[in-house]
């Protein structure tokens, strides 16, 4: 899932950024209402945090241009605490509130909310408990576990393996890890898929008999269970 942060406040911002990028979302951040509406109206989001009192554009004015094209789920942070402001910014079309400050659990439980509300028919057609041979992965409780023992995986980590888990059975290049693990274009340069592999690899199947990710020269890595 790929979430924009329009924030100005540079502390909160990065904060943000670091919790939500370590609970698996891929994060870009905005610190005004221009860049944020440049990047809310060109970039496939699936979610928008955005703070009402912005320099350049708004929040509210941001919000009003992105609805006349988009249904990006928006939810709107404040430091305003009358209800006066938060009955503009829903009516404005923001899908949701949260008055500053707040907990961040809450601001992920939120985020969760809203990205379920909006993609109701993916969710219910798609499981979210993904087995392979005896390896179990729990999309909700993001809880990875082997032949009954717990993963201890980072949240990168279980982003891939939760990809390859839905692909199972298919090649993925490099480059379709990087974009949809790491949202970046893949460089020849860089080691950070193999790096992450490696990692994986070493968690999730080195400790156990069988094998289940396999590297198919050239092309890229597949989760499969091969007879032997």
């Amino acid at each position: 899932m790929k979430l924009l942060v329009v924030e100005d406040e540079v502390k909160l911002a990065e904060y943000l950024r670091k919790g939500l990028t370590e609970s698996g979302y891929v994060v870009d951040v905005a610190h005004d209402g221009i860049d944020g509406l440049h990047l809310a109206m060109e970039g496939n989001y699936d979610l928008l945090v955005l703070d009402s009192m912005l320099p350049g554009i708004d929040g509210l004015a941001l919000l009003a241009a992105l609805r006349r094209s988009k249904h990006t789920p928006v939810l709107m942070l404040t430091a305003r605490v009358h209800v006066d402001d938060r009955v503009r910014g829903l009516q404005g079309g923001a899908d949701d509130y949260l008055t500053k400050p707040f907990a961040f659990t809450e601001l992920t439980a939120r985020i969760q909310v809203l990205l379920r509300r909006a993609a109701p028919s993916q969710s219910a057609s798609e499981p979210t408990l993904l087995r392979i041979a005896d390896l179990e992965v729990d999309l909700l409780r993001r809880k990875a576990v082997r032949a009954g023992q717990r993963l201890d995986l980072t949240a990168k980590e279980f982003s891939l393996l939760a990809l390859l888990m839905r692909r199972q059975g298919e090649v993925l290049s490099r480059t379709e890890l990087a974009a949809q693990v790491w949202d970046m274009n893949y460089d020849s340069e860089t080691n950070v898929v193999e790096v992450a592999i490696r990692r994986l690899r070493n968690k999730f199947d080195a400790p156990f008999e069988q094998v289940l990710l396999h590297t198919v020269r050239g092309m890229g890595y597949v989760l499969e269970e091969r007879q032997p």
